[in-house]
């Protein structure tokens, strides 16, 4: 029997809209709601509720169905409800058919309890708290830590911000306040989401180090955790196989993308865990990097999980965006409550550098001044100007830090900076913007290519991060490049950079100046910008005739657009990874592995590296070096032309 429409067609008879998409999806996805006009053969609730089945009567007095557990004002509302008990459903189903398949129930559930976690934190910021200092640093971040540990046992669920200093200990202290929070309101999990992939590593080690590494589970692009048809699988691993299916572990790290795309898929194996995020701690770490274009529906998401699910969300940053009119818009009856109540003389004797205007630079004027310098950083929007730039410094002590380095070779990199600095070493990096979210270094001098003020406060926040040195002496220069052309995409973030240098040209790293930042570039990019597919008009409305379209929302909502395709380079470990791909040994966890091996690039520029023979191309917008030479593990990938080597922008 096609028991997902006969199911669906009962439910709409007792008028249970909400669980009817649930069961007509929950194997091929949640499907659009369709329009009046649609046949028996569209894929739509409306077409499918038209469809001839076999009689199910017998069935129908089985389970009971309970009234929704509240009223849903919106479209959008109640495609949310939709969405997390869809969830519910094909959770049970896939658990079910689990036990079913192996003979007994899977092993789920795995880590310890949030009460014994807590008992971990506790003791490590005990350690910190108890220690003696003198550094204001220090103290600065103990106080913070206090605060967020008093809130965290004290106050109600709901929505909070985290504002505090970059080095203010953000990580820990945030993580301090989630597991106060949950284990006071018997919370089942804490979810930590991240901007990027390429600091997730360093706030596992972390976690893994204070909770263990069996109490957090990381999922994400190269995470390794994938179920697989092997004998030699780990019971530690298998046990991490299944809960990164449903988030069935205490302590969850993942990114913003993974989130989001999650709460707007149609797809089973993508929603299966969201009701998991229900009755948890939601830790949103560098809220800054939020998603402009999305930014309304990725609101509207957070206020429903707190308003209706149980759930407590933290947005944690140095630079905090100005969301509280957004949120008063969304939600009026839930207010934002700040956990460092003093964070406003936090940043005042916090204050560890200076930031100077320095106007406009050539590439070889930067180079110079970056030569001159034994320890400095310098953030630039271009990997080619990085690129440029790294070529024109001597060769002892610099480094070229763009993702045209693979993971591997860029996880290296780190290491050996962290260590030349802490030597005293010569250490010159020129980065893209890659290093300024989470990346714990401490330079004594940084310059930053003219970008958003919160990428400025960000460079700023890797010098002198541990107050070794006073402000006046620790310079971040901002400049403007004379021979290259500011990315198009920053031009926004530009002008509201400049709005800000001329409110208040002497006090950038304020709160009030961070604040001035995000209103004038919301208000340059305009409300329909914040939405720019219109998702939530599309719940409310409908489009184009067609109500609650779960699966046209699941195509258009993509935080990452830009189409780019993989270049897997056989180095390293990643030589025995390229020939199981080229094997044809294909598996979720190969391709999670060679993720350390792999530079994405957008399609010109892959098409010019086929054209001149230099990859093996494996389908799916993927390919394998095979011409090491133009693959520099210093300076990263480059292409050949006629004429030579040429760099990549």
């Amino acid at each position: 029997m096609d028991h997902s429409t006969a199911g669906a067609q009962e439910l709409l008879r007792l008028g249970q809209l909400e669980a009817a998409f649930a069961v007509a999806g929950h194997h091929g996805g949640l499907p659009d709601g369709g329009t009046r006009g649609d046949s028996p053969d569209d894929p739509t609730l409306v077409g499918r509720s038209k469809k001839q089945v076999e009689p199910y009567l017998k069935g129908t007095e089985e389970i009971p169905l309970p009234e929704l557990p509240f009223a849903p004002r919106t479209g959008f509302e109640q495609s949310f409800f939709i969405r997390m008990l869809y969830s519910c459903l094909v959770d049970a189903d896939y658990l079910d058919t689990e036990a079913f398949m192996q003979g007994s129930p899977p092993p789920r559930g795995s880590g310890e309890s949030i009460p014994a976690l807590l008992e971990k934190v506790r003791r490590q910021a005990a350690h910190w708290l108890n220690a003696p200092t003198d550094n204001p640093v220090n103290q600065a971040r103990n106080q913070i830590l206090q605060s967020c540990i008093d809130l965290g046992r004290t106050e109600k669920p709901g929505l909070f911000t985290l504002t505090a200093p970059t080095g203010g200990s953000k990580t820990f202290s945030s993580l301090a306040f989630a597991m106060e929070h949950a284990a006071k309101h018997h919370m089942t999990r804490i979810v930590y989401i991240l901007p990027y992939t390429s600091i997730i590593d360093q706030t596992m080690d972390v976690f893994n180090d204070i909770l263990g590494e069996e109490n957090v589970l990381g999922h994400y692009s190269s995470a390794d955790f994938q179920l697989r048809e092997s004998d030699e699988m780990s019971v530690k691993d298998y046990a991490k196989a299944l809960a990164s299916e449903n988030w069935d572990s205490p302590v969850i790290v993942t990114t913003a993308v993974q989130f989001f795309e999650s709460l707007f898929s149609n797809r089973s194996s993508r929603c299966r865990k969201l009701h998991n995020i229900s009755n948890a701690v939601l830790i949103f770490d560098e809220a800054q990097t939020l998603p402009v274009d999305y930014l309304m529906p990725c609101l509207a998401s957070i206020a429903q999980l707190v308003q209706h699910y149980g759930s407590t969300a933290v947005l944690c940053t140095a630079t905090q965006p100005a969301l509280a009119p957004y949120f008063q818009k969304l939600a009026p009856e839930l207010p934002l409550r700040e956990i460092c109540p003093n964070s406003l003389d936090l940043f005042a004797s916090l204050r560890r550098t200076t930031l100077k205007q320095i106007g406009s630079l050539s590439q070889t004027e930067l180079a110079a001044r970056l030569a001159a310098s034994d320890q400095v950083l310098c953030v630039v929007n271009r990997r080619q100007t990085a690129q440029t730039i790294y070529a024109m410094l001597p060769k002892d002590g610099s480094y070229c830090l763009t993702t045209l380095l693979c993971a591997a070779d860029r996880r290296e990199k780190l290491e050996e900076i962290r260590m030349r600095l802490r030597q005293g070493k010569p250490c010159r990096v020129v980065s893209t913007s890659l290093i300024e979210a989470g990346v714990d270094v401490d330079f004594p001098v940084a310059y930053r290519e003219e970008a958003g003020l919160d990428s400025v406060l960000q460079t700023a926040g890797r010098c002198n991060r541990e107050g070794r040195r006073n402000p006046e002496e620790s310079f971040v220069y901002l400049f403007s490049l004379a021979d290259v052309s500011p990315p198009q995409a920053l031009s926004q973030n530009r002008n509201a950079l400049h709005h800000v240098l001329r409110r208040c040209p002497e006090d950038l790293q304020s709160p009030e100046a961070v604040e001035i930042y995000f209103k004038s570039l919301y208000s340059i990019k305009g409300d329909q910008a914040l939405d720019k597919k219109g998702i939530l008009d599309a719940f409310n409305r409908g489009r184009n005739g067609c109500t609650l379209p779960f699966a046209l929302v699941s195509e258009e909502f993509h935080i990452i657009e830009a189409p780019t395709k993989t270049v897997y380079l056989p180095i390293g470990q990643g030589k025995v990874l390229c020939d199981q791909l080229q094997r044809e040994e294909y598996s979720k966890a190969l391709f999670r592995k060679l993720g350390m091996y792999s530079v994405s690039l957008y399609p010109n520029d892959f098409e010019r590296l086929d054209r001149a023979g230099a990859l093996i191309c494996t389908g799916n917008d993927a390919g394998i070096l095979n011409d090491l030479r133009i693959y520099d593990p210093n300076l990263g990938l480059t292409f050949p032309t006629e004429d030579g080597q040429a760099f990549i922008s």
